[in-house]
C-alpha cells in the first residue's frame, strides 16, 4: 500500500488534472491540507514536494503554492512551459542560452508588449533539448519590467518559467499562439543540427500575466520530426480559430 504522502500527492494530481485547481490558482495552505487529510504538516510537505519536483506547482519560501501545470495533454486553453510539458511526458528538458542582447523595441515588438517604441527590451536566443537531443530554438523578447530578473537566471536553467516564479512570484497566465510551418535557415540549421531547408514547426506567442500585462513575445521553432501538437476540441468548447496566413515562411 502506498505511503500516506503518496496517496495525498496522487489526489492532488487528480484534482489539478480535473481543473479543480486551475493554472495560476493557489493550493490550500499546509494547515488546511493537513486538516483535510487528517495528517501532519510534515506529511503534506512530502506530498507537495513531489508535485513541485514534477513541475505541477511552484514553491516559494513563505508563500502558498501556485499551480503551474497539469499532466493532461496541453491544450490551447492552458499554458505550460517547455520544461513543465517535458516533465509531464516523462522526458528531461535542457536549455542553453546562445545569446542575449538589449535592443530598442521595434514598432511590432512595442505593440505586442504594450510598450513605447524604442523601449529597451531583452532579446534571448535559446536552444532547448529533450533527453539531450536538440529540438527547439527559442527567440524571446522580454518586456523591460521583467528583463533584469530574466538576466539573473543561469544560462542552462531548464525552466525559466519556474525560476521567475520562485524569484519574483510571476505566473505566466495566458498565451496567444500562432502556429505555422517554416524552413530552417542557416542559423536554425546550425543550432538544431539539421540540414538547411528542413521543415520546422513555428509557434509564435505573446504571454501575459493574470492582469493581461504582456511578459514576453516569443518565436519558437521545433524540429518537425521531434515534436507535434495534439488538439482536443468539441462542439461545446472550441478555443481554436482558423486564420489565413499573413506572413510568408522565413527561409
Amino acid at each position: 500500500m502506498a505511503a500516506r504522502h503518496e496517496q495525498i500527492a496522487d489526489e492532488l494530481r487528480r484534482a489539478i488534472d480535473a481543473q479543480e485547481y486551475t493554472i495560476g490558482a493557489r493550493l490550500p495552505s499546509e494547515a488546511e491540507l493537513a486538516a483535510r487529510y487528517g495528517v501532519s504538516r510534515g506529511t503534506v510537505r512530502q506530498a507537495v514536494a513531489s508535485l513541485t519536483a514534477e513541475g505541477l506547482i511552484g514553491s516559494r519560501q513563505g508563500a502558498r503554492r501556485v499551480v503551474l501545470a497539469s499532466r493532461r495533454s496541453q491544450s490551447f486553453a492552458e499554458l505550460r512551459s517547455f520544461a513543465q510539458w517535458a516533465r509531464a511526458m516523462g522526458r528531461t528538458a535542457t536549455g542553453r542560452v546562445v545569446a542575449t542582447e538589449y535592443r530598442p523595441a521595434t514598432d511590432q515588438e512595442a505593440a505586442r508588449l504594450h510598450l513605447r517604441t524604442g523601449t529597451r527590451v531583452l532579446h534571448v536566443l535559446r536552444v532547448r533539448g529533450l533527453d539531450g537531443e536538440r529540438v527547439l530554438v527559442e527567440r524571446t523578447v522580454y518586456a523591460d519590467w521583467i528583463a533584469e530578473a530574466v538576466e539573473r537566471v543561469e544560462p542552462d536553467c531548464p525552466s525559466v518559467t519556474q525560476r521567475l516564479y520562485e524569484d519574483t512570484g510571476l505566473v505566466f497566465a495566458y498565451g496567444e499562439h500562432t502556429i505555422d510551418a517554416t524552413a530552417a535557415g542557416v542559423r536554425d540549421a546550425e543550432l538544431l543540427g539539421v540540414r538547411r531547408g528542413s521543415p520546422l514547426l513555428r509557434v509564435r506567442r505573446v504571454t501575459t500575466t493574470h492582469e493581461g500585462r504582456p511578459v514576453e513575445w516569443s518565436e519558437d521553432r521545433y524540429r518537425a520530426d521531434a515534436v507535434s501538437f495534439a488538439i482536443h476540441n468539441s462542439i461545446g468548447s472550441n478555443p481554436l480559430a482558423r486564420r489565413t496566413t499573413d506572413t510568408a515562411p522565413e527561409g
